[in-house]
């Protein structure tokens, strides 16, 4: 099973982005003994488009591109899971053959509605709204965090 992390807006260099590839070197590693074949982050430039709307559909359009398998939504609005629950939910796609799993991060404006109703999943990782380089270094953490857990390592404690 892939995973692809596609999201709006571009990682500068920096803490940020060390910490993000040291989450997924770290999924990597753990992942590859619990059906992982590959970690993907794909990265879209913001919408320069004159509406919020009009954004957001062309941001819609990027991330579509690059999803494939389940499409799994960012957004404050998603269903909040703990990290065990996250865990088995990642565990359950991935017996149930899931190819990928596509985790869509959306850009200042959000994801379009259309998107929202169309992922397999809408995940929220909190009620507040984080800017996208953050969203994606937890998001990775999480994601290493779930593998962790399915693998029975001792990084996650109750």
């Amino acid at each position: 099973m892939d995973i692809v992390i596609a999201a709006i807006g571009r990682m500068k260099r920096g803490p940020e982005l060390e910490l993000l590839n040291h989450y997924v070197d770290r999924l990597k590693g753990i992942g590859r003994g619990q059906g992982l074949t590959a970690v993907h982050i794909t990265e879209s430039l913001e919408s320069r488009r004159k509406t919020s709307a009009e954004r957001k559909a062309e941001e819609m359009a990027a991330l579509s591109a690059a999803g494939k398998g389940l499409i799994i939504a960012l957004d404050e609005r998603g269903k909040s899971l703990t990290s065990p629950a996250l865990a088995a939910r990642i565990g359950q796609w991935r017996d149930d053959g899931a190819p990928a799993l596509s985790f869509l991060i959306g850009g200042p404006d959000g994801l379009h509605p259309d998107l929202r109703r169309s992922a397999d999943f809408t995940l929220s990782m909190s009620a507040m709204t984080f800017p996208h380089q953050i969203a994606r270094l937890l998001l990775a953490e999480q994601l290493y965090r779930s593998f962790a857990i399915l693998a029975g390592h001792p990084y996650h404690r109750d």
